[in-house]
């Protein structure tokens, strides 16, 4: 089916885990909030629209979120409250179309072409999505309308909060034209950096900019590029995605000096990472190791696995040796934040137990126990001494 022939609903929460905060929370209303880490050397993982006021976003340091808000209000994540609602929302989704592509717990892809006979229009069905999440939920949310996933996710995010906002193909021109080029994906930070220095600052001028300005900076993907500054998008919405990796990592109110120190915070996270990958029953065919210096200076290091693994001991084997490789290449270097992922993944496959002594789908028999303690008493019930701060 081509994008001429689609209805595509791209649902975005509002400012989702702040907006849980303050539902859940009546003090908390109408004030500048923030959710993320403890600490000055965290990020903000989301923003209240009062904070947004200031100029606070998702991703911005902790610090530099108090220092343009001085009465700002930080509060933890909580994971749970949100999975919960997430759970109600993708609910209401499923209810209209089978066809709903999750991009995150609060965002989603949804294809209703073939629900209009049942429920009407697209604009309908969004007007009762939103009505649905309000009354069960008590959350906003903003809805894009259009024919691919490209021009309803942008529309999507011009009148937020609590927005509704349809462009079909005759009002491309009209809507998408003046707005920032970097509204396009895979326009980053440098790549915009690029195109101002060339004039490209609007959509209009992405779409009618000549190809021996474009071809030094998007190279073979330039005519990709000017087909969505073009407004189109021919990819399907793809219900149920895989996900394609599961990591865990953790920035560190005093930079990580001692190599000790940071194998002791890498088991942490491969412990982490390790029983996420088996609690989906999923293997990693490559382990991945993310490092953020001091000066925010970030590197990732990979390796393969074999065979594919969601064992403890195997994915921090591979961390570690990851690490210290790139500690031998910055000796010295201070770390701020640690990652240890897992991705290329494939479901877990009984082993032989006479061959790989005791595995179990990858993993050992300790891991089995470890993860029935953890399920019972909680995460922090049993541990490895090694990871104990000393």
């Amino acid at each position: 089916m081509s994008s001429a022939e689609r209805s595509i609903l791209h649902v975005d929460m509002d400012a989702f885990y702040a907006s849980v905060e303050q539902r859940d929370n009546p003090d908390l209303r109408g004030k500048p909030l923030v959710v993320g880490g403890g600490s000055n050397r965290g990020v903000v993982a989301a923003a209240s629209y009062e904070a947004r006021d200031f100029g606070i976003r998702s991703a911005m340091p902790m610090a530099e979120a108090k220092r343009r808000c001085d009465h700002l209000v930080q509060v933890k994540p909580r994971m749970s409250h949100y999975k919960e609602a997430s759970k109600s929302i993708f609910a209401i989704f499923h209810e209209f179309t089978p066809l709903v592509e999750g991009l995150s717990l609060d965002e989603a892809f949804l294809d209703v072409t073939a629900s209009v006979k049942l429920f009407g229009s697209p604009a309908t069905i969004a007007t009762m999505i939103k009505q649905r999440v309000l009354e069960d939920t008590h959350l906003t949310t903003s809805v894009g309308v259009a024919q691919n996933k490209l021009v309803a996710k942008i529309a999507s995010d011009l009148d937020k909060p609590d927005g509704l906002t349809i462009v079909m193909p005759d009002s491309y021109r009209e809507r998408l034209d003046p707005l920032p080029a970097r509204v396009i994906p895979g326009i980053g930070r440098e790549t915009l950096k690029r195109l101002q220095r060339i004039n490209v600052v609007t959509v209009r001028d992405l779409r009618t900019a000549e190809d021996r300005d474009l071809e030094p900076i998007f190279g073979r993907f330039t005519q990709k590029t000017r087909d969505r500054a073009s407004g189109l998008d021919d990819r399907p919405v793809i219900p149920n995605r895989e996900e394609k990796s599961i990591s865990a990592e953790e920035t560190y109110d005093r930079d990580l000096s001692k190599p000790a120190d940071m194998e002791r915070e890498l088991l942490r996270l491969s412990e982490r990472t390790a029983a996420r990958l088996r609690k989906a029953a999923l293997g990693a065919s490559t382990v991945q190791v993310k490092i953020r210096r001091a000066d925010f200076t970030t590197y990732t290091r990979q390796r393969s696995l074999k065979p594919p693994s969601n064992g403890t001991d195997q994915i921090y084997e591979a961390a570690r040796e990851l690490l210290a490789g790139w500690l031998s290449s910055n000796p010295g270097a201070k770390i701020r934040l640690l990652g240890v992922g897992g991705s290329k993944l494939a479901p877990a496959a009984q082993a032989d137990l006479f061959e790989n002594d005791g595995m179990r789908d990858g993993h050992s028999a300790i891991d089995d126990t470890v993860d029935e303690i953890r399920q019972k008493f909680g995460p922090l019930s049993v541990g490895r001494a090694k990871t104990l701060d000393r």
